[in-house]
């Protein structure tokens, strides 16, 4: 069990990671936690929208709100997120120890999050910082009411995007690979 000392350090760990890799440029109010809608989502529903060809995708209100944002999710579902794409609302509070679907409580029908957020690069990042951004999320955050549309998708949830050949493997595999030098 942390110490409440431990928790503030490890909140305060996930503000700056979550400043530092602006995810307010996308949930809103780019890097000044003091900017009104500070990650609470789109509100320009012109501008904050993403196009992936036919489909439109919608920045989500992450403020630890539990109707509009990621309040009834826990930090698990959070971390899960982070590391392996899956859509929170849809992947139960449990750890996951494989990345291949079916086994090691992988989704076998994963439902990915949408691109552009960038799961796939922030996988790599060391488990103490997406502990740390799940713990500013849930407990570092006032929540905001702001209902976000949700995005549109096709019907395999972005699961095509996702493949090891696209995106590599995680972990990454050891350096040096065919495209390093020692």
């Amino acid at each position: 069990m942390q110490t409440d000392q431990a928790r503030q350090d490890q909140i305060a760990r996930g503000r700056f990671v979550v400043i530092s890799h602006d995810c307010g440029g996308c949930h809103g109010g780019l890097t000044n936690p003091a900017a009104i809608g500070w990650l609470d989502g789109m509100r320009d529903t012109i501008n904050d929208v993403f196009h992936i060809g036919p489909f439109v995708t919608r920045p989500k209100n992450l403020t630890p709100d539990n109707a509009t944002g990621t309040g009834r999710f826990t930090e698990r579902q959070i971390f899960n997120a982070l590391r392996f794409g899956l859509r929170p609302e849809e992947t139960p509070d449990v750890e996951i120890t494989s990345t291949v679907p079916g086994q090691g409580n992988f989704p076998l029908h994963p439902h990915y999050l949408a691109p552009p957020m960038p799961w796939d690069a922030w996988r790599h990042m060391p488990d103490q910082d997406l502990w740390a951004i799940a713990a500013y999320l849930k407990q570092g955050l006032k929540p905001s009411k702001n209902k976000v549309p949700d995005s549109d998708g096709p019907p395999d949830f972005w699961a095509s995007a996702y493949t090891a050949q696209k995106i590599g493997t995680y972990p990454a595999q050891p350096y040096p690979t065919v495209n390093e030098k020692r």
